[in-house]
């Protein structure tokens, strides 16, 4: 696994829902100093059941977060990923089975009071949309970001399963963190 500070200064995290984009974007941050923004809280409403933001109030927080000079953001938003990857100095692919998306998924919407990343509304709950969405998404998405991982010329760490996950934590010394940290600028 590469280094953390072959990446650079600005990481991109992508990866299926309930991959864990969140909490290892959490743990880099707070190992290397750097603010870590959860797209999920940009493009979200934060004191709502998961309602969107207008589309141009969502696009003006990401270019905002990107034109910063070091940063670890996490999530996909296909629209403005373009904009994202042109800024980024290194990107993380976390390519875990939907199986594992599904059972985090899960696990977090019945047992994570609060998590990295989620809304100021609280605890999320199990909806039938995004089961149906990680079901569906995950294999096509999973192939997606291999692609796009190839066709980078800046490092790319592709994590494809669970223990690969884990032997990152512990190649780059991270810990789960466990103090939520919400991204104030959202």
């Amino acid at each position: 696994v590469a280094t953390l500070a072959s990446l650079g200064p600005r990481v991109c995290i992508l990866g299926p829902s309930g991959s864990g984009k969140s909490t290892l974007a959490q743990a880099i941050g707070q190992q290397r100093g750097m603010p870590v923004v959860h797209l999920d809280r940009f493009y979200h409403q934060l004191d709502s059941d998961w309602v969107p933001r207008p589309a141009g109030e969502f696009a003006a927080l990401h270019d905002a977060a990107i034109g910063e000079p070091v940063w670890i953001m996490e999530g996909n938003y296909s629209l403005t990923l373009p904009q994202r990857l042109a800024r980024a100095t290194g990107v993380i692919v976390l390519d875990v089975s939907t199986a594992r998306s599904l059972w985090r998924y899960v696990r977090r919407a019945c047992f994570d009071a609060q998590r990295h990343g989620g809304l100021d509304s609280g605890r999320d709950s199990v909806k039938w949309h995004m089961i149906r969405h990680i079901w569906r998404s995950t294999p096509v998405n999973r192939r997606r970001y291999r692609a796009l991982a190839a066709t980078l010329e800046i490092p790319v760490v592709r994590l494809p399963s669970a223990h690969a996950v884990a032997a990152a934590y512990r190649s780059w010394q991270l810990s789960r963190p466990q103090a939520l940290v919400k991204d104030e600028r959202a």
